[in-house]
């Protein structure tokens, strides 16, 4: 789906249009400034960066020290987790399906790999069996919605539950991982820049793994023929199968790349808290799509951008920063907050459907 739109231009011959002989720079001009104009599917997208940057200003000038290096990096390694979860949803929403399990799958997955990893276990083996796990999932969700005709919110929630009570099973005790666990190490801080003070521009390798993530899953989205497909399907299930594309295997595939990524950012959270429980990740499917819509993907499908759920991770994220330095906002007011930003781009999403049929 094409983020920008060209205006059509008259044929060379009229001597008033600018692609004509005489007007060659006229028309690389206009032909940038078009490339520039956004279209409505862009419309949330932008609205959710306006967003984030109207929060970073008022929290420079209402606390100070929010534009800063340690800022910055701790946004994306306490996030990002969240910012795995958001891509593997974008490929399920895209396609105007729904994932409600990876926040079970995160539970299921990280007790497996504590549990593995303590035991002795090779941590290459362990980490490649905790997505694994997940992928696992992901082809039962993908199977039930596709071969058998569940509604994606039925059969999530049901894999939902499934791996829910897997975990119950197998400890209802926090398991911890050692200290000295290889895991451990993907949580391992790099300093980039060194600043004044504490303010260091610093990554972790579970950074760079979710910033590679984001990097394929743009390439995949925008570059290949199974991201044509996604937004086809999400655009019209019917007129992709009219047109002979590969829907079948395509919705299949969105469901298992949320499972394993799902997989994955249990890999990221267990290096980095080091802990795990049956009750770990409730909620956090809610918080991947409420980031996913904010970032400006339709709920209908067909429209959407991986970038756009970063932005989307990044707005909760730093939310709470905001609401952590005012001190005077209670915790519990995160929920309301997010309600009523995720509230504000449901309008929107609405409005922006409602535009298009239109023309």
């Amino acid at each position: 789906m094409s983020a920008l739109i060209e205006r059509p231009t008259s044929g060379p011959s009229d001597p008033s249009d600018p692609s004509g002989p005489a007007g060659g720079p006229h028309r690389t001009l206009l032909s940038r400034l078009s490339r520039l104009k956004p279209n409505l599917e862009t419309l949330p997208t932008l609205a959710a960066v306006v967003i984030f940057i109207a929060m970073i200003v008022y929290g420079e000038v209402a606390y100070g020290r929010i534009v800063q290096f340690n800022t910055i990096s701790n946004l994306f390694i306490n996030n990002a987790y969240l910012i795995i979860l958001a891509v593997g949803l974008t490929f399920v929403i895209l396609t105007g399906g729904v994932d409600l399990s990876v926040g079970a799958v995160i539970a299921i997955s990280s007790l497996v790999g504590v549990m593995l990893a303590n035991a002795g276990w090779n941590p290459i083996v362990v980490v490649v069996l905790m997505i694994l796990i997940g992928s696992a999932f992901g082809v039962a969700s993908g199977v039930l919605v596709q071969y058998f005709n569940v509604q994606p919110f039925i059969a999530t929630l049901a894999m939902m539950f499934l791996a829910r009570g897997l975990a119950s099973m197998l400890s209802t005790t926090p398991e911890r991982l050692g200290d000295d666990s290889p895991l451990r190490s993907l949580s391992t801080e790099i300093t980039v820049i060194n600043g004044t003070k504490i303010n260091d521009l610093v990554v972790t390798p579970n950074v760079l793994i979710a910033v590679l993530v984001v990097a394929v899953a743009a390439f995949v989205l925008h570059r290949t023929r199974l991201g044509r497909t996604v937004y086809a399907i999400g655009g019209s299930e019917s007129s992709a199968l009219l047109m002979g594309l590969p829907v079948v295997r395509t919705k299949l595939t969105v469901y298992v790349i949320s499972g394993t990524l799902a997989g994955l950012a249990a890999v990221v959270y267990t290096s980095k808290l080091g802990i795990a429980q049956n009750i770990t990740g409730v909620g956090w499917e809610l918080d991947a799509i409420a980031a996913v819509i904010i970032g400006g993907t339709l709920l209908t499908g067909g429209a959407g951008f991986v970038l756009g759920s970063v932005v989307g991770v990044l707005v909760l994220g730093l939310m709470n920063v905001l609401i952590t330095r005012d001190g005077s906002i209670p915790p519990e007011a995160t929920t309301i907050i997010t309600g009523g930003i995720l509230l504000v781009f449901v309008l929107l999403q609405r409005l922006v459907v409602s535009r298009k049929r239109k023309t």
